[in-house]
């Protein structure tokens, strides 16, 4: 391995699964020990690129931390199953692979500039560093893919491509004919929700777990994942500071429509035209525009309107689980259902 390792801080799934409160002591235990290994397969997959400078782009995201979500997600698949522990490993760095990815490629898009706390790769690299680092993960994650179980690789392309295609059809936006909230929630389960599905499908398929609970696992995670977007949509409306670290409103700067943005468009009563023109003319960001803007809209009846949104698709999420083999596991998806209601209330 070329010797110019990245320093590694301690990442945020200890504090994840602090919060989660596993009851069970043995699984919590067992994921602390996966998730460890995850890191450490991270830290491995970006120190093997062959220049240091390769190393630092490609590794920017993936050195700042993270809750790890999705490898969590992996590693909570494989408990339906018996899979071997470094497949289920490597299936966890693969999720979390993709979704840094993703985040290389979003913060271009929406022209981000903080990033977990941290300048994004595009501010410190530019936009084409930014995009071919992330295009380097994917193909590393392919690398990983075809070491796993068979069916491994089929998913990741699976879901590289419902990634992208959510993106492209945000970027398009609705047709004349589309409903716009159809068309949004058609959008997040692309870009958000099919990569929290995947990582449980994943965890799953290394150990074997048969086809219904392997699809049971991923419908809870597709209204997991839904959930879990809008739960960001809000966040970026309502909270100074959001746990990705990004800048309040930076949706509103970036002309995203997301929910709530979408919500208070629909809203065509007297009290509420001048939120609705601000966000028809796209406030620019730092104006004293951007700001009014975000202001009414954390204000707005658009806020619980989404909110309500959200614990319709987790108590969704919860009746998949009802139909899930009983076992600790379980009870940590009921836990995060739980996490992704308490982030915005």
């Amino acid at each position: 391995m070329p010797n110019h390792a990245l320093p590694y801080p301690e990442v945020g799934y200890v504090s994840l699964l602090r919060t989660l409160e596993i009851s069970d002591a043995a699984l919590a235990a067992r994921l602390r020990d996966g998730l460890d290994r995850t890191e450490a397969r991270l830290r491995a997959c970006v120190n093997e690129a062959s220049d240091p400078r390769v190393t630092g782009a490609v590794g920017h995201l993936v050195e700042a931390g993270g809750k790890r979500l999705r490898p969590l997600l992996a590693l909570l698949g494989g408990e339906f199953g018996d899979p071997p522990a470094d497949h289920l490993v490597g299936a966890a760095a693969l999720a979390e692979l993709i979704h840094v990815a993703s985040l290389h490629h979003d913060d271009v898009m929406d022209r981000a500039t903080v990033r977990r706390g941290r300048p994004t790769v595009n501010a410190r690299f530019g936009n084409a560093v930014a995009v071919y680092s992330g295009d380097w993960l994917l193909a590393r994650g392919g690398q990983i893919a075809a070491e796993l179980h068979d069916g491994s690789l089929a998913l990741h392309t699976q879901t590289a491509e419902r990634l992208v295609a959510g993106q492209l059809r945000e970027l398009l936006g609705p047709g004349p004919d589309d409903d716009a909230l159809a068309y949004y929630l058609e959008v997040i389960a692309g870009k958000s929700a099919a990569l929290i599905s995947a990582a449980l499908r994943l965890g799953a398929l290394q150990g074997d777990v048969p086809a219904e609970v392997s699809e049971r696992l991923g419908d809870y995670g597709e209204q997991l994942g839904i959930a879990f977007q809008i739960g960001d949509d809000l966040i970026d409306v309502t909270s100074a500071q959001s746990d990705s670290g990004k800048q309040q409103g930076q949706d509103i700067a970036s002309g995203v429509v997301s929910l709530p943005v979408l919500l208070a468009l629909r809203d065509t009563s007297q009290a509420n035209a001048e939120l609705r023109g601000l966000l028809t003319a796209g406030p620019v960001p730092g104006s004293p525009e951007h700001a009014r803007a975000l202001a009414l809209l954390s204000a707005s009846p658009a806020v619980p309107l989404a909110q309500e949104v959200l614990e319709q698709r987790l108590d969704r999420a919860r009746r998949v689980l009802t139909t899930l083999p009983p076992g600790p596991a379980v009870g940590a998806l009921y836990a995060l259902c739980d996490l992704v209601s308490r982030r915005t209330n």
